[in-house]
């Protein structure tokens, strides 16, 4: 057990401690040894003086040598961080109209498919994130959803595509670029006040981006029942 007394400027020490073996220094025996190592180098140090009165341990803390290893290996000082799972990534599939649609939430059930009633809520936005219109009241959380047959006499084409395939409890974001989307004043949805309607129709001639929400499929009747 050893304690160093060195009084000499820093750059001198360090310069002596890399001329001097650190296991020779803990190690050595007798102070004469410590001293003659200090005279060999040109007296730059003036006195070294060494006692056997602190554990080998704290003579390490007082050189800095784990701070000199957490600066040169900074690995070894970071701490050890947990396995991250991946985010799950959600893939976007164009279709031949140039419909981009995610899939958010895939829902359960059978499919919706041409001609079926479908109950569902949407939030409808311009391209660049600005709010238009939704079934869903922002502030009371209250929806009013819309039930229409998925016809593209009826409904615009954009969103025909977007909502059949999907399934009850299914969530789906799709951009419907203008030529598939609000072609006339007629095609639905479209809010039944005038404001949010006038908002809606004013822009008609650009990409709208389309959050939509299946609550009910309600299957097409079949004609034969009716003969």
């Amino acid at each position: 057990m050893f304690q160093f007394k060195i009084v000499s400027p820093k750059k001198k020490l360090s310069c002596f401690l890399r001329s001097v073996s650190l296991n020779n220094l803990l190690q050595a025996p007798h102070e004469s040894r410590c001293m003659e190592d200090a005279k060999s180098f040109n007296n730059k140090i003036s006195t070294l003086i060494v006692k056997r009165c602190y554990s080998r341990r704290l003579i390490l803390q007082f050189l800095s040598i784990n701070h000199m290893l957490c600066y040169a290996y900074p690995a070894l000082a970071a701490p050890i961080m947990p396995d991250m799972n991946e985010p799950e990534v959600i893939r976007t599939l164009k279709l031949a109209s140039g419909v981009r649609i995610q899939d958010i939430i895939e829902g359960e059930g059978p499919e919706a498919h041409d001609g079926d009633l479908v109950e569902f809520n949407y939030v409808c936005r311009r391209a660049n994130g600005y709010f238009v219109f939704s079934t869903v009241d922002q502030f009371s959380g209250e929806s009013n959803p819309v039930i229409l047959p998925l016809d593209e006499n009826q409904m615009i084409m954009g969103l025909k595509e977007v909502l059949t395939g999907m399934r009850v409890g299914g969530k789906r974001r799709a951009l419907i670029p203008p030529a598939v989307g609000y072609v006339n004043e007629n095609l639905k949805p479209i809010p039944e006040e005038f404001g949010p309607r006038r908002s809606l129709l004013s822009h008609a001639q650009e990409p709208l981006v389309f959050e939509v929400q299946v609550l009910k499929i309600l299957s097409a009747p079949n004609p034969s029942e009716f003969k």
